[in-house]
């Protein structure tokens, strides 16, 4: 199988984890969905109302000056965490986005569970 086959079998795979998480869960204003988005280079967060259809909060990596790493990932968390907090958030909805809950997903999630976010 060539690369390219490789490539796209593994984004097929990853859109049809995401559609079904995405049927299960959706934010509100007081639960908000936490989505993360992971290239090689960068880690991304954001805070979704789905009710509103707005973002409440976001953190990028590129913005800090770090890149996509589990060590990088949990300062990433920290920061968002406190973010979240300025905007009186407290307990949110976790979207892995498709990802595998492994490594640098699962590093930032334990880093907000740390930083005083409810999952």
């Amino acid at each position: 199988m060539s690369r390219s086959k490789d490539l796209a079998k593994k984004n097929s795979l990853r859109a049809i984890r995401k559609r079904r998480v995405r049927g299960n869960i959706s934010g509100t204003a007081q639960t908000p969905r936490v989505t993360i988005f992971k290239s090689n280079k960068y880690l991304s967060a954001q805070a979704i109302d789905d009710v509103a259809g707005v973002t409440l909060a976001a953190v990028n990596s590129k913005a800090l000056g770090l890149n996509s790493n589990k060590e990088n990932a949990v300062k990433v968390a920290a920061q968002f965490a406190e973010t979240l907090k300025s905007n009186n958030i407290e307990t949110v909805v976790f979207d892995r986005n498709g990802y595998l809950y492994h490594g640098v997903v699962a590093a930032f999630a334990d880093a907000l569970r740390d930083n005083g976010i409810k999952l």
